[in-house]
């Protein structure tokens, strides 16, 4: 992967990281399409994840502050119990991670193109279904949180929107808009940072990898400041109802994905 690639691959997954039409499935297809070698996909996604993480802190970083001032408190205050309903999202995807790993790797890299293409037709008809459901006031319960957590949990595959599958999760349980956003984007801290640690630590970052340290640098910033445009639009997108043009996107990106494999 030369320092081109990085470049586009950065950009792509910083702004589609937040936008509901899957980071890791247009990855998938960008990598296909500049002929990325295989062994160089799972790294170089770990590295870009982590810089749209990084965006999530700073957009965030207020609401994060707050909370985390709160938690501190030792009380059972809100500040609290919204950590915990994180943590209790977080258990699906965690399952994933210890058992499934292996199995979900094998999705990543050559010849996965028409795989990616059906997972965005089921993105597609998740955001679709948002469309037809009534804005409501409810607050995220702590069901709620381990139900949005599922839908987080088979987004590991490319394909299936992170932020789209668990904001229409969360919508369709009933959920505001900005307080299944704001969730929805702030549970993933977690499990991605502890994620790339862990590559850190065991050497899978460098291992086998024939990735230089200046792509994957440039990958990462590219991801980094693309991620901070895309956060705080998404945002806005969420609370102005838009998700149906998603779905249409998704579809029509799904089609071609499977027409051209």
């Amino acid at each position: 992967m030369n320092w081109i690639e990085a470049l586009i691959l950065g950009i792509v997954q910083g702004l589609t990281e937040f936008l509901p039409v899957s980071s890791s499935g247009h990855l998938e297809i960008s990598k296909a399409l500049l002929d990325v070698a295989a062994t160089e996909s799972l790294n170089f996604s770990v590295a870009v994840h982590g810089a749209t993480v990084l965006s999530t802190l700073v957009v965030f970083r207020k609401d994060i502050i707050e909370i985390f001032g709160g938690f501190f408190k030792f009380q059972w205050n809100d500040e609290t119990k919204y950590i915990s309903k994180i943590l209790l999202s977080m258990v699906p995807v965690a399952i994933v991670g210890v058992f499934l790993k292996d199995w979900v790797k094998s999705f990543f890299g050559e010849g996965n193109v028409m795989f990616v293409g059906f997972m965005l037709l089921i993105t597609a008809f998740l955001l679709g279904l948002t469309h037809f459901v009534k804005a409501k006031a409810r607050e995220i319960k702590f069901s709620d949180a381990f139900v949005i957590g599922v839908a987080q949990a088979f987004a590991v595959l490319p394909g299936i929107s992170r932020s789209g599958s668990t904001i229409a999760t969360g919508l369709l349980l009933g959920n505001k808009k900005e307080a299944v956003t704001r969730f929805s984007f702030l549970m993933v801290l977690i499990p991605i940072l502890g994620e790339n640690l862990l590559d850190i630590l065991s050497g899978g970052m460098t291992e086998n990898s024939q990735i230089g340290v200046l792509p994957l640098g440039i990958g990462f910033m590219a991801a980094f400041i693309s991620g901070l445009f895309a956060c705080s639009w998404m945002l806005k997108i969420v609370k102005n109802g838009k998700l149906i043009y998603f779905a249409i996107y998704c579809l029509i990106i799904g089609v071609l994905a499977i027409a051209l494999a």
